[in-house]
């Protein structure tokens, strides 16, 4: 098999995934997890962004989605694809609460600083996934 003309220069996929317990100090364990392999990637520049997404994703994971949760990051072609795959019943959706309300703006804050962002039903579950630019 012939490699293709500039696959040689096509830059590395970069991937890792976690199991996490669905607990409280979870959230905080992944976004340790994510700032580690966001610098160990030179990817700094969208960690702060990426913090905010995972923690928002994580938290609705731990909230509704069971005991367990998946978490998966993955660079490629230029850009950073994120997943939070949970078994919980039901699918996330953007809610629009109240001045007053103390929860209720996680989706609206991942639609705000994802470049994209969605739903996808999975096998005993749901994935819901983000993507941003990470090209320097």
């Amino acid at each position: 098999m012939a490699l293709q003309p500039g696959s040689l220069s096509a830059p590395p996929v970069r991937t890792v995934e976690y199991l996490l317990p669905s607990v409280p100090a979870g959230v905080g364990e992944a976004r340790s997890l994510i700032r580690s392999d966001l610098t160990h990637w030179g990817l700094t520049h969208v960690i702060d962004d990426c913090l905010l997404i995972v923690s928002e994703l994580v938290t609705n994971a731990v909230r509704h989605g069971g005991s367990a949760y998946a978490l998966r990051l993955e660079t490629r072609a230029g850009r950073l694809y994120g997943e939070v795959f949970d078994p919980g019943e039901g699918i996330p959706a953007q809610r629009s609460p109240g001045v007053e309300a103390l929860s209720g703006r996680g989706l609206q804050i991942v639609a705000a600083i994802a470049d994209e962002w969605g739903v996808t039903a999975a096998n005993d579950g749901k994935v819901v996934w983000f993507s941003v630019d990470c090209a320097a």
